[in-house]
């Protein structure tokens, strides 16, 4: 049974949702989106814009840093030198062997000591972490807040690879944020319901607890009033079976981006590399991620439903339709772990080669010619960027990311500066497709289409 909290949750969200749909109108399509048929969104993982494009030509990188780079202690102070980066795969942490213990304060080239194709480690990316680590926009509290300390000023030189060479062909957007503070769980469900997932009633021991100015003493999973926000699984499965219970989420019934496609009549898809193993419960340990998949945490699509063999599938899947040329209008591809260019499960060469190829793949299908495809990053992984983000709402946005848009009508060579968010992806799809938004975020962002020449 719901607590009295938990039910005043429900009743404040379910309202707001209801006021908000009854007074959305659906988006115009402007003259030339038409020529678009097909959407397509590919979402890699965790890792900053200064992270891997920092010296990108014309984009707003490293040198632009300022006083954004400079690092600075527990009062204020700015670091003589940066504390010394954590290797996390190792237990207890320790220094990282080939990185120097001293290092300037500012962000360094982890390419100097490591190569692009060896996996490094994990850092934590956290909601209320880069709240604290963003300090206000002043973006010095990258060192201090994360548990890898100054790994998370670390940059890689990615000229040369592959998703480089499609940013220097087609466009890249320079000042792209992801929509929610913290890591993966949350930014896609921003990615499909511009929302922050509830858990009425959650369990007091994954609850976050909050001093009487909003700063953290206890991290958890849950904020004090209810909403999800750091990584949990869905209660509806796939999930991991080792994994405590309270942290499976109830089930969602917010409207998603799916929904308003189906009413439309418009086909859609998720494509995730790994899922029909997850649903034979076939998988190798350490394979795959389980909060990487959005809508099963909504009703709509629980196990035994149509609507979640219809829409939700398998990397075989993509690639089978990519090569018939037969994607849906909107397809979105989660690649698994281990080649999504998440820390302490992939590296960045193997990734990169990835998404290369399915790029590849997407520009000689036969649906090429009215096709549009984004490559972003659900959020930055705790790696520091020196841009402040936006100020929207409680929920973010969080720190800049890359973003690609490859499309026939992509502008050629071009770095696009004008201000998106995850949300900016809702937008193109309501926009093409006549959709209502989802809520005030997404009715808000802006539109990508700076990034199209029709």
């Amino acid at each position: 049974m719901l607590n009295i909290r938990g039910r005043r949750l429900l009743t404040i969200v379910t309202t707001a949702v209801a006021l908000w749909a009854s007074g959305a109108a659906a988006q115009v399509a402007p003259v030339g989106l038409g020529k678009i048929d097909t959407i397509v969104v590919i979402y890699l993982e965790n890792r900053s814009f200064d992270h891997l494009y920092g010296n990108f030509p014309g984009a707003n990188g490293l040198a632009n840093a300022g006083a954004a780079a400079i690092q600075t202690d527990e009062t204020g102070k700015p670091y003589e030198t940066l504390p010394a980066p954590l290797d996390l795969r190792l237990k207890p942490p320790v220094p990282y062997t080939a990185i120097p213990d001293k290092l300037p304060n500012g962000p360094f080239p982890l390419d100097k000591y490591y190569k692009r194709d060896q996996q490094m480690g994990d850092l934590i990316h956290a909601y209320y972490h880069q709240r604290q680590q963003i300090n206000g926009g002043r973006m010095d509290k990258f060192a201090l807040v994360s548990n890898a300390k100054s790994y998370a000023m670390g940059y890689w030189d990615t000229s040369g690879l592959m998703l480089w060479d499609y940013a220097r062909r087609y466009t890249l957007a320079d000042n792209f944020f992801h929509a929610a503070f913290g890591g993966s769980f949350l930014n896609h469900f921003w990615l499909v319901c511009a929302c922050t997932p509830v858990y009425p009633g959650a369990p007091e021991k994954i609850v976050a607890t909050l001093d009487s100015s909003g700063k953290m003493l206890k991290d958890g999973y849950v904020t004090p009033d209810g909403y999800g926000v750091n990584t949990m699984e869905p209660i509806g499965g796939p999930y991991n079976p080792h994994l405590d219970t309270a942290r499976l989420l109830p089930v969602q019934t917010l409207p998603t981006v799916g929904d308003r496609l189906t009413e439309k009549g418009i086909a859609w898809a998720w494509y995730s590399g790994g899922w029909n193993e997850a649903e034979a419960g076939t998988l190798k340990q350490g394979t795959f991620s389980y909060h990487h998949q959005p809508f099963a945490f909504f009703k709509r699509f629980q196990k035994g439903t149509p609507d979640r063999a219809r829409h939700l599938k398998d990397l075989d899947d993509f690639l089978a339709d990519i090569q018939k040329g037969t994607l849906p209008a909107v397809a979105f591809y989660k690649p698994r772990r281990g080649i999504n260019q998440h820390p302490g499960a992939s590296d960045i060469v193997s990734s990169d080669r990835h998404t290369g190829e399915i790029l590849q793949k997407l520009e000689k299908s036969p649906q090429w010619a009215r096709m549009a495809v984004i490559v972003t990053y659900d959020e930055n992984g705790g790696f520091w960027d020196h841009v402040a983000p936006p100020t929207r709402d409680r929920w973010g946005p969080g720190t800049r990311v890359p973003a690609i848009i490859v499309s026939p009508f992509a502008r050629r060579g071009f770095v696009d500066h004008a201000l998106y968010d995850t949300t900016s992806i809702l937008k193109l799809i309501e926009t093409r497709f006549g959709l209502a938004p989802l809520t005030e975020a997404d009715a808000k962002a802006t539109n990508l289409l700076a990034a199209f020449q029709f």
